[in-house]
């Protein structure tokens, strides 16, 4: 999924484009999480998760990939709520187990899976589900990803949560956390981790930012080898993390969303 916060990083040693190390604030080797977050409240979405472990990591001579897994993990959900505003985990759902990260080939049947989910989303919500759409790589053809369709949905009060969890949890989804812009859903342990469902306002940036980024994917053969290219290669270096995988994606993510608005008002595309 688009990561709008924005799903994340640079490359070790080296601070993300625009971020300059030697004005981090704090100090970063007396207190690399309180100087992580000075430079992300000055300098956004680019300072990614990566960063942090990049400042945790560097004076021990380590790369950040280095660093533990189970600390890696501490400091992802210390930095959840900086990463995504408004995040709550949701007490009620269960964490699933491990599982590796896995970029594979563009698969024909994902559009046939996403209608699938599409049709039984659509018969549970009702008239609370005003726009379902297949998001993220797999709607996407020829662009390599992860086997986990997503599939956005967008409502008209995100906070009556009445209307759609109960209707998602139905489905065979737990809602996993909330934040200020979206829920997320996904398939509980024990269940194919086969597909994502994210709820989003009717009208919202979220809902627009991830139809754009899908839509100019489809139209950029350009923006879609460079996005594969970003995808294998955090896979190969955060294939034990989700978490840093995304973020690892960020500065791709970024640029192409760049690309995306000029198209957007070249071609007067609209959600």
């Amino acid at each position: 999924m688009v990561p709008v916060t924005a799903d994340r990083g640079p490359d070790h040693a080296h601070a993300a484009p625009g971020v300059h190390s030697e004005a981090a604030g704090p100090d970063s080797a007396a207190d690399p999480f309180a100087a992580w977050q000075h430079m992300r409240e000055r300098d956004g979405p680019r300072v990614s998760l990566i960063r942090l472990y990049d400042l945790v990591a560097g004076p021990r001579g380590l790369k950040p990939q280095e660093l533990p897994l189970a600390e890696r993990r501490e400091l992802a959900a210390r930095a959840n709520p900086l990463l995504w505003p408004g995040f709550q985990d949701n007490a009620r759902s269960q964490p699933r187990g491990p599982e590796p990260v896995l970029v594979i080939p563009y698969d024909p049947g994902w559009p046939a899976r996403f209608e699938a989910w599409r049709g039984r989303l659509a018969r549970l919500l009702g008239p609370a589900a005003r726009r379902i759409e297949h998001v993220g790589s797999t709607s996407v053809p020829g662009l390599a990803a992860k086997p986990v369709v997503d599939i956005q949905v967008s409502v008209a009060d995100m906070d009556d949560e009445d209307s759609y969890v109960p209707p998602c949890e139905a489905a065979g989804l737990q809602l996993r956390f909330r934040d200020d812009e979206h829920r997320y859903f996904q398939p509980p342990p024990g269940q194919p981790r086969d597909v994502h469902v994210h709820v989003c306002q009717q009208g919202s940036g979220w809902e627009r930012v991830h139809l754009l980024f899908r839509d100019y994917l489809r139209s950029s053969a350009g923006a879609r080898e460079a996005y594969a290219a970003a995808k294998r290669q955090a896979a190969r270096t955060w294939a034990d993390q989700r978490a840093a995988y995304g973020e690892a994606k960020s500065d791709a993510i970024l640029g192409i969303l760049g690309q995306a608005e000029a198209w957007a008002g070249a071609t007067r595309w609209v959600a």
